[in-house]
């Protein structure tokens, strides 16, 4: 069964949210008012097509089956108007997948796992709005000729994802055994992953840790935000250490110790360090720096030689699934970023010697 990452887009209708995960329901079934004490397992066998007792019991393990919004293990008994639901971190695919020749820069392969580097502006699911030209339309074309990868099985596939508009590193289960494995390692927050941003302001600190609820805006659904006080949205921690400091940017690491949608983003904005050029959060706006007109040119220019949040999925830890290596995969900064980046430590060093 899926695991879900801290950047999904929002603009599919998450219908079910459990623990660290944003998940999707793909079946429902609902006791009758004479249903007699049933394991769980035993409930769904009769009733989902193709899938094995041991397969249901799995999912149960990793979470993803639900009793009137709950996680149950698989010897939950069902009793009468029960409603049990199987759920998944991505929706249910409305069309089939086609496979696209989109070019894959893969990081590592062997016969369980896939380790992909995604560029900036690739969909990883089929969406709305986005039903072709997607990450998983490219590992469709990728394992045309492998017969037992089907990438409409939700026991195969990505583990976790990240947004259209961040780059980095992705992990694919190539069999039911390993999504299962390294969903469970990302559930229990066992695996490693950095992130490097560029983000406005001077940090204050060299690092730090924000902790903050996050939930959808109740001002704009296709927004997250903090919810510093009271029960609305998830429990979030984010810690950060401050790489370098150019004037009105800096770059920042930062490290996920919970799974939250956008949670890079918001939880920089919440402390006001927004990511730069984060069009969805207001990072697309000059918000440090002068008035002055050749400034402002600055900016634009560094907006159009990085157009996207600046935000990139860095390193990637997890155990292998089948042998329980430790692996680690560290990515390069991609190309609009080191541009960035540079573009700003020159700005900086000018002001310096002008000062």
């Amino acid at each position: 069964m899926d695991f879900c990452d801290e950047d999904i887009d929002v603009d599919d209708k998450i219908v079910a949210e459990e623990g660290e995960r944003e998940l999707y329901e793909h079946f429902r079934f609902v006791a009758d008012k004479g249903q007699s004490l049933l394991r769980v397992d035993k409930f769904l066998v009769a009733r989902l097509e193709n899938a094995s007792r041991n397969r249901i019991q799995q999912a149960a393990e990793a979470g993803c089956i639900l009793v009137n919004g709950k996680a149950v293990k698989s010897n939950y008994r069902v009793k009468p108007l029960d409603t049990v639901s199987v759920v998944m971190d991505r929706p249910r695919y409305e069309f089939e997948i086609i496979p696209q020749d989109i070019p894959l820069d893969v990081v590592y392969e062997d016969d369980t796992v896939l380790v992909v580097n995604k560029p900036a502006g690739l969909v990883v699911h089929p969406g709305h709005g986005n039903y072709s030209g997607t990450l998983v339309n490219a590992l469709a074309y990728y394992f045309r000729n492998t017969p037992d990868y089907d990438v409409s099985d939700p026991r195969l596939g990505l583990v976790h994802r990240i947004d259209k508009d961040t780059s980095g590193l992705l992990v694919i289960a190539k069999t039911p055994e390993a999504k299962t494995n390294l969903g469970t390692q990302f559930f229990n927050k066992t695996t490693q992953r950095k992130y490097v941003a560029l983000v406005w302001g001077s940090m204050e600190k060299d690092e730090g840790t924000i902790t903050g609820n996050i939930g959808r805006s109740l001002k704009d659904r296709l927004q997250m935000t903090v919810f510093p006080e009271g029960d609305l949205g998830k429990h979030a921690v984010t810690h950060y250490k401050t790489l370098e400091r150019l004037g009105y940017v800096s770059i920042v690491e930062c490290q996920l110790e919970t799974g939250r949608t956008h949670q890079i983003r918001v939880h920089m904005k919440y402390i006001g360090h927004t990511l730069f050029n984060d069009e969805r959060y207001g990072g697309d706006q000059i918000l440090k720096g002068t008035t002055f007109t050749k400034y402002k040119q600055f900016v634009q220019n560094c907006f159009e030689i990085c157009p996207r949040q600046a935000l990139h999925a860095k390193t990637l830890g997890f155990k292998h699934p089948l042998t329980g290596k430790e692996m680690f995969f560290d990515s390069p900064i991609p190309q609009d970023m080191e541009l960035l980046f540079d573009k700003w430590r020159h700005y900086t060093a000018n002001r310096e010697i002008q000062g």
